[in-house]
């Protein structure tokens, strides 16, 4: 018999752990504990189990391929669940975009862009944008502005990394079309005095920060910083790691912009839960990347891809985008009603099931502490919810898209007291 508590001494303290549960089992919007308690997760594993935990169709077709090829690696053999996820991923993605690069990670996804680019343009240098989050590998350290925590102590980091402000309209005081000419302002200073467009390679974006709190940039800064990048001959990345897959109620976010990325990279939703991340970009493109330069012996596993081809397909059956427009809808609209009752809130924002609570004092200063206060309470009642922001003063909403009404519902009034017991 194993003592899961004693188990869980030997595991490394690197990992944080937001709470004491170990799942015996999921089924869609809920976790099971070994203890006994059904948990309400609107954590979806950080935006990863998008068709909820342990979809039928996506359990099927990881089962049915573990029993036909379990790895098959790309630079030896070509799979044929690797070709189907690209047939699936042509339905969803603009038709210019037309070649597929399979990793295991976002970061990884993140890194194969970053040497794409590099390779595509002869040029050194990229633009991120402040509290953006692009992983905790090297270079996506360097790229990651979200917390110092995720970078400290390891410098030095890749250098050819520039920060621009990302438009967080809320913190700057002004409204959306001030703020989005500012931050395109500010690009063209920094391309003047930082880092030029003979050598920046690429901007990166999250068409929504995640990590970063889940702000929500102006059309007219999208479109602005597209026109920017085509200019200067600079290359436009959109990190879809964890906006993609119908989390905004599109297939992805950059679809609210209507604008169309040289580069994008995707992960976390792709395969339900599955380790399988990609970087997406034009064929002539990926021509200019030095075969052999870049690779991986796991990238595209082929139960993995399978699953990948099951969460697409059940995505478009079950018509889970048109559910997250519905939902977020309902979620948006019950949590600006709480808003009225509780000053805290801030502001509200986001797009599909991907929305964030903004919490500040009366001062309009960030408010951690009654944010941490309402997530505790939150898990007290057995739903889980994440903060997001460089002050962690923001909740981030990410349930599976599968979430029925009656389940926000039931969020939504566990959610309400949690405020009246954080703020009382």
């Amino acid at each position: 018999m194993i003592d899961y508590q004693d188990n869980f001494k030997h595991l490394s303290p690197v990992w944080t752990h937001y709470s004491d549960v170990i799942v015996d089992h999921a089924e869609g919007c809920y976790l099971y504990a070994t203890d006994g308690r059904k948990i309400l997760d609107f954590t979806c594993g950080i935006g990863v189990t998008n068709t909820g935990h342990c979809h039928p169709r996506v359990v099927e077709a990881i089962r049915n391929q573990a029993g036909l090829l379990i790895h098959g690696q790309a630079n030896l053999v070509t799979h044929k669940p690797m070709l189907e996820l690209v047939a699936e991923l042509r339905t969803i993605m603009p038709e210019s975009l037309d070649g597929y690069f399979f990793s295991n990670s976002g970061a990884e996804a993140l890194e194969g862009a970053l040497k794409l680019v590099r390779h595509a343009t002869g040029k050194p240098n990229v633009i991120v944008f402040q509290g953006s989050f692009h992983g905790r590998t090297n270079a996506t350290m360097a790229m990651t502005t979200s917390k110092n925590s995720y970078k400290v102590g390891y410098s030095p980091l890749m250098t050819g990394v520039y920060v621009a402000p990302y438009p967080y309209s809320l913190r700057y005081g002004w409204d959306d079309e001030k703020t989005g000419q500012w931050c395109l302002d500010e690009l063209e200073l920094l391309l003047a005095t930082q880092t030029s467009a003979k050598e920046t390679a690429a901007v990166f974006i999250e068409p929504i920060l995640g990590e970063g709190g889940y702000v929500v940039p102006p059309v007219s800064f999208m479109k602005g910083l597209r026109e920017f990048t085509r200019k200067n001959d600079i290359l436009l990345v959109v990190d879809e790691v964890q906006s993609g897959f119908g989390r905004t109620g599109k297939w992805f976010g950059h679809q609210h912009f209507d604008i169309e990325p040289d580069v994008v990279t995707v992960a976390k939703g792709l395969a339900s839960g599955m380790p399988i991340s990609g970087v997406i970009s034009r064929m002539e493109l990926m021509a200019k990347w030095i075969p052999g330069s870049h690779g991986g012996t796991y990238g595209g596993n082929a139960v993995a891809a399978a699953a990948g081809v099951a969460t697409i397909q059940a995505m478009k059956e079950e018509k889970m985008i048109e559910n997250a427009q519905e939902r977020g809808a309902q979620l948006t609209a019950g949590l600006k009603r709480l808003q009225e009752k509780y000053p805290q809130i801030a502001e509200v924002r986001g797009r599909g099931l991907m929305i964030g609570s903004e919490f500040r004092d009366a001062s309009g200063n960030p408010d951690k502490k009654t944010t941490k206060a309402v997530q505790h309470e939150c898990a007290d009642r057995n739903m889980m919810l994440l903060t997001a922001g460089p002050w962690d003063n923001t909740i981030r909403w990410i349930p599976p898209l599968v979430v029925t009404q009656e389940q926000m519902d039931e969020a939504l009034n566990i959610f309400e007291s949690s405020l009246a017991a954080a703020t009382r």
